[in-house]
């Protein structure tokens, strides 16, 4: 029961942060006028054939499953009645298999594309999930220490030490999963491993994601001591381990995810990426609407 008193906090947390994920893909259309093909009928969805229409029909069903919960949560508190659980309890346990599906779709996305070798492996969805068991949950212990020291809101030690318990079992997970891909890719390496090795390493003189990946296996592996040791057992090593944890799975999802797929193109070039000023201020701007909602 205790879990009760959080469960509106953690679907307000990801109605922000799939609106977030919607802008996202909406600014990744590169038009404005390839937009209608987002609202069938108007356009031309292409569904099933395109994992992108899987990809918005995922985010705006898990966006209403969340918005009906915090909705109908919020709705009875100001009404000052207690909840019908059969109205919001079964949403409840079906938006937890939809984040699922969220997780396994956008994997889909990058598996799908047989011709980038660095996605193109069946390992993909399972660190996609992993690691959001291990960023959502330390995003939420924050936000739920802020939320109790600056409003007379009461949350319990309860609630954060079993998200804590889910941080560290997910933690361990995306870490072997890490490290079955670094075998799969160092220890007979193929010409497929050449964007790992980028990453990595470098490839003949171009290295300027190495600094960036080794950060994030360094805040990863720290994030982990903490979890798994007596010292999360207090808040403040708590608080170390979700830090280090989320930005190491930021870098990794980010730079270590993305830009190497592109390295080296298909015809062998090598092209280092740096992202313009307005992809960084357009994500910036993403990013403060999902902080002010």
């Amino acid at each position: 029961d205790y879990m009760h008193e959080v469960v509106l906090f953690g679907e307000l947390l990801a109605i922000a942060v799939i609106v977030m994920c919607l802008l996202f893909v909406t600014v990744d259309l590169g038009h404005p006028e390839r937009f209608h093909h987002m609202i069938p009928p108007f356009g031309i969805f292409n569904f099933p054939g395109s994992i992108l229409s899987w990809d918005v029909i995922v985010l705006n069903g898990y966006l209403l499953l969340n918005m009906h919960i915090a909705g109908y949560l919020l709705y009875c508190r100001y009404q000052h009645r207690q909840p019908t659980k059969k109205f919001y309890i079964p949403f409840v346990f079906l938006s937890i298999l939809w984040a699922v599906s969220i997780h396994t779709v956008t994997a889909f996305l990058y598996v799908g594309l047989a011709g980038r070798a660095y996605w193109h492996h069946p390992l993909v969805s399972a660190r996609f999930l992993a690691s959001a068991f291990v960023a959502g949950p330390s995003l939420m212990i924050l936000a739920f220490q802020v939320i109790r020291r600056v409003t007379r809101y009461y949350i319990g030690d309860q609630p954060i030490f079993t998200l804590r318990m889910i941080m560290t079992v997910a933690m361990i997970i995306n870490m072997f999963l890490l490290g079955c891909e670094l075998f799969t890719g160092f220890y007979y390496p193929t010409q497929h491993a050449a964007a790992a090795h980028y990453l990595y390493f470098g490839l003949h003189g171009h290295h300027a994601l190495v600094p960036w990946i080794w950060s994030a296996m360094a805040l990863d592996f720290v994030g982990l001591v903490l979890l798994v040791s007596p010292w999360s057992r207090r808040i403040v090593g708590l608080n170390l381990a979700c830090v280090a944890c989320f930005i190491g799975i930021w870098i990794e999802k980010g730079f270590g995810l993305i830009i190497p797929g592109f390295v080296p193109s298909a015809l062998g070039q090598i092209v280092e990426y740096l992202p313009s000023r307005n992809e960084t201020l357009v994500c910036l701007g993403i990013w403060a609407f999902g902080t002010l909602m």
